[in-house]
């Protein structure tokens, strides 16, 4: 195996944060819903930026937001994402190399303009965002240099990404390249709506080249539905737990009754935790140390 020249290396959507000041008017009379991400088209998001007073705009986006965390914290990183030729790829090419990311993805000089996500702050601090996907998901396989991802000691693949069929293609391709150069594969499941949609490929990516995945609880519960219905049995043996003390405490009278149920469920709890622990082992490959 040849040295590592780079830490990480991500892929995922290059996204432009616009962010604004706006008050609840401005957002009633614009059709934005307050507190929440809504996807628009290149019409409406030309539109409201025209709209948006004075504002901040910076280069965003998942994995390359993870980028620059990394090379924040002193790490080597690099980006691989797609921007179009105009001011807001410019302005997500200039911001991420400013964080200390190497980034030479080819814009596009076709097609939809760069994606951003308008992001109005109202004074109580609420963010309502209106996001544009445009140029990111173009993303191809010819945007994958074989010598980047091999010199990377770990590849980290956005989830959010997979939507379009090309973009996978991408995916399996740096994957692939990382395996065969022995590098570490990492995957962010990014958002549970992202993992209904797409459930078996990601239980097949994590069962295949997939060393490293990051996921919160919902997460993880939408990847597998069985750990889920395990997890609503775990919850539910500790429940008949506190249930059945706060009867005894409430009615002294009954606590024979209850006695024997309170000392079944600790037993049967540590037993339901205990085939958690193994199904989730068994499901992404896990092994004690």
């Amino acid at each position: 195996m040849t040295r590592a020249d780079c830490d990480v290396i991500g892929i995922g959507n290059a996204i432009v944060d616009v962010l604004s000041h706006a008050d609840d008017d401005f957002l009633a009379a614009n059709g934005i819903e307050k507190g929440a991400m809504t996807l628009i088209d290149a019409s409406q998001a030309e539109a409201l930026y025209g709209r948006m007073g004075p504002g901040l705009e910076i280069s965003g986006g998942s994995a390359a937001n993870t980028m620059a965390g990394v090379a924040s914290l002193g790490g080597n990183a690099a980006y691989i994402g797609k921007v179009r030729a105009d001011q807001l790829g410019a302005v997500f090419a200039h911001d991420i190399r400013a964080a200390g990311v190497r980034f030479s993805t080819a814009p596009t000089t076709t097609g939809a303009p760069t994606a951003r996500c308008l992001i109005l702050v109202t004074p109580d601090a609420q963010r309502s965002m209106s996001t544009f996907l445009g140029a990111c998901v173009e993303l191809g396989p010819e945007d994958i240099v074989e010598a980047d991802i091999a010199s990377a000691q770990v590849t980290y693949l956005e989830g959010y990404l997979w939507d379009p069929p090309r973009a996978k293609e991408a995916f399996r391709k740096a994957a692939a390249i990382a395996g065969g150069a022995g590098r570490k594969v990492a995957l962010s499941l990014s958002d549970a709506f992202c993992v209904h949609r797409h459930r078996d490929e990601f239980l097949e990516l994590v069962a295949g080249p997939v060393d490293i995945l990051f996921a919160n609880e919902q997460e993880i519960l939408a990847l597998h539905q069985k750990l889920r219905d395990m997890r609503h049995d775990v919850n539910g043996r500790l429940a008949n737990i506190v249930a059945a003390a706060e009867l005894m405490r409430m009615r002294p009278e009954s606590a024979a009754e209850r006695l024997q149920m309170l000392l079944d469920q600790p037993h049967k709890a540590a037993e339901s935790i205990a085939e958690f622990s193994r199904a989730f082992e068994a499901s992404f490959g896990l092994k004690r140390a």
